[in-house]
């Protein structure tokens, strides 16, 4: 999973899956979810993401993570 902030357009992007996206639904406004050819969540797109989500701060909780990085 990666976490990608596009400041210039203010757009928070949580890829789920390295399989691409084939089919996109917006689930609320500014809120999309992408889906591969199964039909499978690949991705969540969230535009004006700092006025939805707290970007100052991210926090986890017994995940069973292999990598961990920060770019």
């Amino acid at each position: 999973m990666k976490l990608q902030y596009y400041a210039d357009t203010d757009s928070l992007y949580i890829d789920l899956s390295e399989k691409s996206s084939v089919d996109s639904k917006e689930i609320a406004e500014g809120v999309v979810i992408d889906f591969d050819e199964n039909g499978h969540i690949v991705g969540i797109d969230i535009d004006h993401a700092s006025k939805i989500v707290n970007l100052k701060k991210i926090e986890s909780s017994s995940l069973p993570l292999q990598s961990f990085a920060v770019a």
